[in-house]
């Protein structure tokens, strides 16, 4: 479709490990409804060499759902970022197969010249954050209620953000969402 961004819209999370799950389970809600054929949704889980290869099928836009901490924010609290490399990096991502660290990931596809033009991540705030050295035996089984209650919500706000970039045409342009946009350089 000559003008429509090719979008992919890819789930990230660990179901085994509470509120880490919110990203597989707003992607596997998203698959169950209909998608524009410019949309590709994914659930990733964590299987970031995956993500690595969709990404360079040549995506004008992807758009990432994670459960995200951020300081100071109650549990259930949906925001966008927009997640700037830093050029500056040059040490190698070292993806571990098993494993799903976007930002590893993000910088191995930019790494082999693939990143969209595009890249948002719409990001919950997790009422069980993990700590990087954490083995998650301490996790919940499922999601928390404030978690799980943003499930739909973060999948329409998925949708909102597809449809603005198909509208639009240019996935490159400004999101116009009433949530907040936060350029965040990790």
């Amino acid at each position: 479709m000559p003008g429509v961004p090719k979008i992919l819209v890819a789930g990230i999370g660990n179901i085994f490990l509470g509120d880490d799950a919110f990203g597989s389970e707003v992607a596997r809600r998203l698959m169950r409804r209909p998608q524009p054929p410019h949309v590709r949704v994914i659930d990733f889980g964590i299987r970031g060499l995956d993500l690595v290869y969709a990404l360079i099928e040549n995506y004008d836009a992807a758009i990432l759902i994670d459960a995200a901490p951020r300081p100071g924010e109650p549990p259930g609290t949906l925001y966008v970022l927009e997640p700037v490399l830093d050029s500056a990096d040059d040490s190698p991502p070292l993806i571990d197969a098993h494993t799903m660290d976007p930002m590893k990931v993000l910088r191995t596809a930019a790494a082999m010249g693939a990143l969209p033009r595009r890249l948002l991540v719409v990001g919950c705030q997790p009422q069980t954050p993990q700590s990087p050295d954490d083995d998650g035996s301490d996790m919940p089984l499922g999601m928390s209620p404030p978690v799980a209650a943003a499930v739909d919500e973060a999948a329409a706000m998925v949708e909102s953000l597809v449809e603005q970039f198909s509208v639009e045409g240019d996935a490159s342009s400004t999101v116009h969402n009433p949530q907040e946009v936060i350029r965040c350089t990790p």
